[in-house]
């Protein structure tokens, strides 16, 4: 597909980029540890996060993953966070926390903004899609509590579990690339995650806007083209690249 000069290929991150993933985690700690409102959630958002990237990686779940090893994952990243903030678990309270944060992955809205910046992008003729870990049936039933297929044509919906590789592999990138007749120089990714997606998508040569939404400290040399705190900053940030190019 050729591209015209004036057009860009901009991809977007789903879990905590598209919609706010510290809800689940909320609700599920509320629920299973009756954890009060002044408990620092979004603290342990982060190293929730960091845990579920690093125990991916030390399992290799980027392929087609054992069932059990995905499982393994899901309920250590609970412990070790947990264990973080001075509460470790009860045998059991893993399995059980990690069913109540499941349930809740799909009563999810997307963030202030998203929606309206992805829909002046697509009317502005660019290239739109998202790129997204995790496996594919579970993610597909997000994307759709999301009501994302009305607004983003499938083709351009990549999720690492139906590839074989996950961010921050640059292949994944570099597959993108192909499947949309675009090139590294023209692409910009928003994501939230450093590990993922600002190392991932900086290593394929795009441009990054670090979506960092929750004051997230850098966790090497890469460097984001743009940081960003809402939606309105996006805006700003790609209104402004795609003017001067």
């Amino acid at each position: 597909m050729e591209k015209t000069n004036d057009t860009r290929a901009i991809f977007f991150d789903v879990d905590d980029t598209l919609y706010d993933h510290l809800q689940p985690l909320k609700g599920a700690l509320q629920e299973v540890l009756g954890l009060p409102d002044e408990f620092p959630y979004a603290e342990a958002y982060h190293r929730f996060r960091y845990y579920s990237d690093w125990l991916s990686a030390q399992e290799d779940l980027s392929a087609v993953p054992e069932p059990e090893a995905v499982e393994r994952m899901r309920h250590r990243r609970f412990e070790l966070t947990m264990a973080e903030f001075g509460l470790p678990l009860q045998s059991g309270q893993a399995e059980e926390l990690q069913a109540q944060y499941l349930s809740r992955q799909f009563q999810i809205q997307p963030f202030r903004g998203a929606y309206e910046l992805i829909r002046r992008l697509l009317a502005e003729g660019h290239t739109v899609g998202l790129i997204t870990n995790g496996e594919g049936k579970h993610q597909q039933r997000k994307l759709e509590a999301l009501d994302v297929f009305n607004l983003i044509p499938e083709e351009r919906i990549f999720i690492s579990g139906t590839l074989g590789y996950a961010k921050p592999d640059r292949r994944l990138f570099e597959h993108v690339s192909r499947q949309t007749g675009s090139d590294s120089d023209s692409s910009y990714y928003i994501g939230d995650s450093w590990r993922n997606d600002v190392v991932g998508a900086v290593d394929a040569g795009w441009k990054v806007i670090w979506f960092n939404h929750r004051g997230a400290l850098p966790e090497s040399e890469h460097q984001p083209h743009h940081v960003a705190l809402s939606y309105e900053e996006v805006s700003r940030i790609l209104t402004s690249e795609l003017v001067q190019q």
